[in-house]
């Protein structure tokens, strides 16, 4: 058996940095604070679950309630959910592995109609370390039990990328414009 693990931001979900192109925009909107570097650091601290998101709200000054309306915003990338049934048709495991505030992630993978592909998840916010940390491949690959060698990792970002690959885990660096061409084709090599 081989195992999937998918960043979530720029590879299942289509916004790549979420907090300049979702977040910071999205507490403007609400007339919360202004100061990107707030809301930037509030969101650090929260994806490494030092502190809660209603505490995240609280410190950029838009009410909890809003939530929802905020993770609205997000979207799948296109041809996930093909990459995702084409996964578990030739029998290989999919987890996601993303930096991000633990509630937030759960709501968005159940929300867009993920979560029923994945036998689980390592999310940051939960596990109090963030990519390129090798900390956190280290949980991700003790709790899906697999082996380095059956573990493919992929990410939109080099340097989680190279973070993965001093592990020895293989590696895609995604980009939208190839469609997940590289995953799939590894999909097809490893199906039992």
């Amino acid at each position: 058996m081989s195992c999937l693990v998918l960043d979530a931001m720029g590879v299942i979900f289509s916004s790549a940095d979420d907090v300049a192109e979702l977040l910071i925009p999205f507490v403007a909107d609400k007339s919360g604070s202004l100061d990107e570097q707030v809301i930037q650091s509030a969101y650090l601290a929260a994806s490494l679950g030092n502190i809660s998101p209603d505490e995240f709200w609280d410190q950029v000054n838009v009410v909890a309630e809003l939530e929802d309306a905020y993770l609205s915003r997000h979207s799948l990338t296109a041809g996930i959910l093909e990459l995702l049934s084409h996964a578990r048709a030739n029998g290989i495991s999919v987890w996601c592995l993303s930096n991000d505030v633990g509630r937030w992630s759960n709501k968005l993978r159940n929300n867009l109609g993920i979560e029923e592909y994945l036998e689980g998840s390592t999310i940051s916010g939960d596990v109090g370390v963030r990519k390129p940390d090798k900390e956190i491949y280290e949980i991700m690959i003790q709790s899906c039990g697999y082996k380095i060698e059956d573990i493919l990792f992929v990410d939109d970002r080099e340097k989680n990328v190279s973070a993965a690959r001093e592990l020895g885990i293989d590696t895609v660096l995604f980009r939208p414009e190839k469609e997940f061409t590289d995953v799939k084709n590894w999909i097809s090599r490893r199906a039992p």
